[in-house]
C-alpha cells in the first residue's frame, strides 16, 4: 500500500509540473500571436500615416491646405515612438523621442539604428514637389503595449513556476513536520518504557551491593546504568526545550572518553589531551554534546574494526574552541565527506545511518556550532572536528 501511495503521490507531481509547463508554453503561444498581430496593425498605422503626410496638398504660393480627414489620421492619439527626418536624417518631427537624443547626433543615430533594426523605415514623397530628391522618412519603434507582451508570458511562467516551487516546498515541509512529529513521539514513548526497566535495575543493583559480589563489577554496573539513564533523559529531551549552560569542555568530553576507555576492545588505545592542558569553555546542553561525542567515537571504533587507535583532541583559539577525534581507520572517500553526516547515509551492514546526522543537527541547530571531516585518507584514517564558540570568564 505504501509503495501504491508513493506512486500516486509522484504522479500527482509530475502531472502538476506537467501542467504548469503546458499552461506557460499555451500562454506563450497565444501572447506572441497577440504580440505579432499588434505589430502588424502598428506598421499598418504608421504605413498609413505615411500615405496620408503623401497626400499633403500644397496651393500655388506654397500653403497647406489642411484636410480634415487627413488631419485626424495623423493625430490620432499615436503611442508609437518615431521619428520624422530628411534624407539627410535630420530631425524634422518626432514623437516619445527624449529631447537630448533629439539634440545629440551620435545618440540619435545610435537610436534610429536600433529603430531602423526593429522595423523598416517608410520613406515620404510629397505629391506636392516634382523633386525626387526631396522625401522624409519616418523611423519608429515597438510601442511599450507591444514590448510589455513580449516580456509578458514569460513573466507568467515566472510565476507559475514560483507557485509550482511554493506548492512543493508547503507539501514537503508538511510532511516533514509530520515525519518529526512521529519521530518525537516514539522518542518520548521510548523514553517512558525504558524508565520502569531502569528503575528495576537501581533496585537489583543495591541489591547485588548487599550480596557477596566483587564490588569493581558492581560499580561498573553502576556506570552502565547511570549511562542507560542518561540516554533515557536525552530522548526524553527531544523535541523540547534545549537550554544551554556554560561547561567546562574538557570534563564534559573527558567523562565520555573515560567511560569508553573501559568498555573498547583490547587492540583499540584511546588517548584524550583534555585533562592535561587548560580548561576552556562553551555553552552546551551537556547531556545532548555527550551525545554527539558519543556517537564519533562509536564511528571510530567501527572503522577500526577490533585494532588501531582514537585520539581526542582539545584545542582553542581567540574565538573557538575545537574537539578533534581522530582515528586509524579505514577512511572515507572524499565524495563522502559531506555525506556521511545525511540522514540514512551509512556504510555498515547494520545501523541505520541516522547517529552523525543526529550529530550535526544537535552541534549546528542546538549549539550554533560547525562539525565537519576536515582530514581523512583511505587506509589511513579519519578526523572529524566539532568547532564551538568559546566562553571566557
Amino acid at each position: 500500500m505504501k509503495l501504491r501511495r508513493d506512486i500516486f503521490s509522484f504522479r500527482n507531481r509530475v502531472s502538476v509540473i506537467v501542467a504548469g509547463i503546458l499552461l506557460g508554453v499555451l500562454s506563450l503561444l497565444y501572447t506572441n500571436n497577440m504580440a505579432q498581430r499588434l505589430k502588424e496593425k502598428e506598421r499598418h498605422d504608421v504605413a498609413l500615416w505615411a500615405h496620408a503626410m503623401e497626400r499633403v496638398i500644397r496651393d500655388i504660393d506654397g500653403r497647406t491646405i489642411n484636410d480634415p480627414l487627413i488631419a485626424d489620421i495623423m493625430n490620432n492619439g499615436n503611442n508609437i515612438p518615431f521619428v520624422i527626418t530628411d534624407q539627410d536624417l535630420n530631425p524634422i518631427h518626432w514623437h516619445l523621442i527624449p529631447s537630448e537624443l533629439i539634440d545629440h547626433p551620435d545618440r540619435l543615430r545610435r537610436r534610429i539604428d536600433r529603430m531602423t533594426e526593429e522595423n523598416p523605415p517608410i520613406p515620404i514623397r510629397y505629391r506636392w514637389t516634382p523633386d525626387p530628391d526631396h522625401y522624409h522618412i519616418i523611423f519608429y519603434s515597438d510601442s511599450a503595449l507591444l514590448k510589455s507582451l513580449y516580456y509578458f508570458p514569460y513573466i507568467q511562467l515566472l510565476v507559475i513556476t514560483v507557485f509550482i516551487l511554493l506548492g512543493f516546498i508547503a507539501f514537503r515541509s508538511t510532511k516533514q513536520d509530520e515525519q518529526n512529529r512521529v519521530w518525537i513521539g516514539l522518542a518520548k514513548e521510548t523514553a517512558h518504557q525504558l524508565g520502569t526497566p531502569t528503575s528495576s535495575l537501581l533496585g537489583w543493583i543495591e541489591y547485588l551491593r548487599a550480596q557477596p559480589v566483587d564490588p569493581a563489577a558492581v560499580e561498573e554496573m553502576q556506570k552502565d546504568l547511570a549511562h542507560l539513564m542518561k540516554i533515557v533523559d536525552r530522548f526524553s529531551k527531544i523535541g523540547s526545550e534545549t537550554p544551554l549552560t556554560p561547561a567546562n569542555i574538557n570534563e564534559t568530553v573527558g567523562e565520555t572518553v573515560m567511560y569508553f576507555r573501559k568498555r573498547i576492545p583490547r587492540n583499540v588505545t584511546l588517548d584524550y589531551n583534555g585533562l592535561a592542558i587548560a580548561p576552556v569553555q562553551a555553552s552546551i546542553n551537556a547531556a545532548l554534546f555527550e551525545w554527539v561525542v558519543e556517537n564519533l567515537l562509536k564511528n571510530s571504533l567501527d572503522a577500526l574494526q577490533g585494532h588501531g587507535a582514537i585520539e581526542v583532541r582539545i584545542s582553542s583559539d581567540d574565538r573557538n574552541v575545537m574537539i578533534d577525534v581522530r582515528d586509524t581507520g579505514k577512511g572515507i572517500p572524499k565524495s563522502n565527506w559531506k555525506r556521511i553526516f545525511e540522514p540514512g547515509f551509512t556504510t555498515k551492514t547494520r545501523g541505520w545511518g541516522l547517529g552523525l546526522s543526529l550529530s550535526r543537527r544537535i552541534v549546528e541547530e542546538y549549539h550554533g556550532g560547525r562539525i565537519a571531516v576536515i582530514d581523512s585518507e583511505i587506509g589511513r584514517g579519519t578526523t572529524i572536528r566539532i568547532t564551538l564558540k568559546r566562553l571566557f570568564e
